[in-house]
């Protein structure tokens, strides 16, 4: 072959990476940040099948002293996290527990806490949401943050396992870290309502696994093991509901014109439930008699 024809055909292989290149670009979402792009933004959203993040501009939650009645859970996951953002060990975290009591919304609140606190936004990690049903792609994931230059919270939301091969294989990556490691910027945190995430049809796992049922049960606890920090949540007693109630109340400038706990108290017995999400529920509707609109 000539230098001609090398040249030639080092120009082509050029163009055809740079069209891929382009392709590749114009295929990804508006707004989102692939493979070794560390994105602006401190809240973001894992799209599963560009292999991308998108960024999430608002982050509705309340400040972190609004939660009430999830003290010590509070306090355990504020150190945790504050720990990871300096740059010193921290544990990946499973809040279980009752429905409505804040799982979510504390993790959400801690990322504020941090955000709001922090010195620079590049000392603030980022928080990546990544749905139930992508658990799969965890390691996608991984492949995107690892060459971030700042520090991420992952976080999946009522975490359950639709196929538990391929889930629990993709969670022991950021769990354990298989022969790479777990990425040193990389921090999980997950939401259950089951201490165990055990799924509530151990049918549909034997099928999905091949394994006795009982074999099934000790894999799933093996992999809520894993975790280091277990952070439970109970349903919370009248005067503990009441008081949420009236931190937002008090948050929001709202003054009902009358004594509002009888209501508080019916509007609990009606869902069946005392809980943070049924106390805000209440505040939106008094909010809403009142002619206002209340939002984080």
């Amino acid at each position: 072959m000539t230098k001609e024809t090398d040249r030639t055909m080092l120009d082509q292989l050029a163009a055809l990476t740079s069209a891929i290149e382009q392709l590749t670009a114009a295929s990804r979402p508006s707004g989102t940040a692939g493979l070794g792009t560390t994105p602006d933004g401190n809240a973001f959203v894992f799209d599963a099948e560009t292999t991308g993040v998108r960024t999430v501009a608002h982050v509705a939650t309340p400040p972190i002293e609004l939660l009430k009645g999830i003290d010590r859970a509070k306090d355990t996951l504020l150190e945790n996290s504050k720990r990871f953002a300096a740059g010193m060990s921290a544990n990946n975290a499973l809040l279980w527990g009752a429905r409505g009591m804040g799982k979510s919304t504390l993790v959400k609140s801690v990322h504020r806490h941090l955000r709001e606190t922090a010195e620079s936004s590049k000392t603030t990690p980022a928080l990546i949401e990544i749905h139930r049903e992508d658990i799969a792609a965890l390691p996608g994931l991984l492949a995107v943050v690892r060459g971030w230059d700042r520090r991420c919270i992952l976080f999946c939301d009522d975490l359950s396992f639709n196929r538990p091969d391929q889930d629990f294989k993709a969670l022991k990556s950021v769990l354990e870290g298989g022969l790479e490691g777990r990425p040193d910027n990389v921090l999980f945190y997950a939401t259950s309502n089951r201490r165990h995430m055990l799924p509530r049809q151990m049918i549909d796992q034997e099928s999905a696994t091949g394994l006795h049922p009982n074999e099934a049960m000790d894999e799933t606890i093996a992999l809520s093991d894993r975790f280091g920090l277990w952070l439970g949540f109970h349903p919370c007693d009248q005067q503990e509901y009441l008081d949420i109630i009236m931190g937002y109340l008090t948050a929001f400038d709202i003054a009902p014109a009358e004594d509002w706990q009888p209501a508080a108290r019916e509007w609990a017995k009606t869902r069946g439930n005392r809980s943070g999400r049924t106390a805000w529920q209440f505040v939106q509707n008094i909010a809403g008699e009142m002619g206002k609109f209340v939002k984080f």
